[in-house]
């Protein structure tokens, strides 16, 4: 899962660093415009890592306080 979670956050990071960069929305190219469903479960699906990411932050920090 955790795996899943850092794929799915990398594809994140990338997109926005490419709409910032470039002006361009790679999910929204792949997968229909922003507005199509499948593109939308894919924006969801990056937020939801990047929430199960901070789990991923928050236990590498107490190991090291352990």
């Amino acid at each position: 899962m955790d795996k899943l979670a850092l794929l799915l956050v990398i594809i994140g990071a990338l997109n926005w660093g490419l709409i910032g960069l470039f002006h361009f929305d790679l999910i929204a190219t792949l997968f229909g415009g922003a507005d199509k469903l499948i593109s939308r479960i894919v924006y969801v699906l990056v937020g939801l890592a990047g929430i199960y990411a901070i789990k991923l932050f928050v236990g590498d920090r107490e190991q090291e306080h352990a």
